[in-house]
């Protein structure tokens, strides 16, 4: 089984010379077996038994023989173990069991036990932010992959938007959707889901995991806050009109990269910015608007929140959603950067 100790540095310049030749997608791939190599290997450093430290019950269950833990045990009170390579020097150890065994064990030197911990905590963090990179994007180097997480992402806010904006208070006066206006966001919902989850498991090597972990990400915290917010109700004045206003003296394609999501307190800004209309039969397009204009920061309409009568827990889903477009924009640009021959060469030989 291929590793990444003894093959990094001619990795690196495969991958160097192929960027040279303007061979992009290989390239890309072999810079995301690397990654998936190191990925890998700090899995090992994180969950691996270090046979330094091991107990000899921990070598046995690992697939050790008693003679053999004994005789690991014996050779590290001499000399600690570098790597894992020294343990074919001990002569009881065979071929085939360290096969059985390399891939859950590390060498490494004893450390206090505070240290250790800590090592053990940047690792995972490491190992997370990494696997993450690998999952939704194969490390930059799919764009259609990334993509689709986005169409995702943007269809679940979007409808957690218009749930809270829209489903109320069922007593003692209702303030609901229409069930025409369900079915529409319903159906539009399912549809870019749809298109999303095609686009990931048409372009991912684990579509599943990237699924997984994309729900990780963005399904925990919104419905703690759903649960809490409904669990407390909404008594506040203007409840019968939309949390959510649009400025309505523009309409052009605009970057929001430095637009924030709630509006600020001033008078001027109040009067020219509209509530969302509810009446309408389009009106539940706002909603996936807002939430296409609030991850990616670009958008015709200019939807915010309103800054009066607002419940804390919305704003805290908004500002959610506004803080996982900043990470997504800067993964989709550097994926881009990836991708496109041109913009990619300027970037790693300039």
């Amino acid at each position: 089984m291929p590793t990444l100790q003894g093959n990094e540095n001619l990795l690196r310049e495969l991958v160097r010379n192929f960027r040279h030749l303007e061979q992009i997608p290989d390239a890309n791939q072999i810079e995301y077996t690397r990654e998936r190599l190191r990925l890998r290997e700090l899995g090992q450093q994180v969950f691996g038994v270090n046979v330094n430290t091991a107990a000899a019950i921990q070598l046995t269950s690992m697939g050790f023989t008693s003679e053999q833990a004994a005789a690991i045990a014996q050779r590290r009170q001499q000399v600690p173990f570098r790597n894992t390579t020294e343990l074919l020097s001990i002569g009881v150890v065979d071929l085939a069991t360290f096969i059985n065994v390399r891939d859950r064990i590390i060498a490494k030197e004893m450390m206090p036990p505070g240290q250790e911990a800590w090592s053990r905590v940047s690792t995972g963090l490491s190992y997370l932010g990494l696997g993450l990179l690998l999952l939704l994007s194969r490390y930059g180097t799919n764009t259609w992959l990334i993509f689709g997480v986005g169409l995702v992402a943007i269809a679940y806010f979007g409808v957690l938007f218009w749930l809270v904006d829209r489903w109320r208070r069922v007593a003692p006066t209702p303030i609901l959707p229409t069930s025409s206006e369900t079915v529409w966001v319903m159906s539009a919902y399912s549809t870019l889901t749809l298109v999303g989850l095609s686009a990931i498991f048409r372009n991912g090597d684990y579509p599943v995991m990237t699924v997984a972990s994309l729900s990780a990400i963005a399904v925990p915290i919104p419905t703690l806050l759903l649960i809490r917010l409904y669990q407390k109700g909404r008594y506040h004045p203007l409840m019968d009109v939309s949390y959510f206003t649009e400025e309505g003296s523009l309409r052009q394609l605009r970057i929001l990269i430095g637009r924030l999501p709630v509006i600020p307190r001033h008078e001027m800004f109040r009067e020219r910015y509209m509530p969302i209309l509810w009446e309408r039969r389009w009106s539940w397009l706002n909603y996936f608007d807002f939430s296409f204009n609030n991850l990616l920061k670009f958008g015709f309409n200019d939807i915010r929140l309103r800054d009066e009568h607002l419940p804390s827990l919305l704003t805290i889903l908004v500002w959610y959603q506004w803080s996982l477009g900043i990470l997504y924009i800067a993964l989709l640009l550097w994926t881009l950067s990836r991708t496109i021959p041109g913009l990619n060469l300027l970037i790693y030989f300039k």
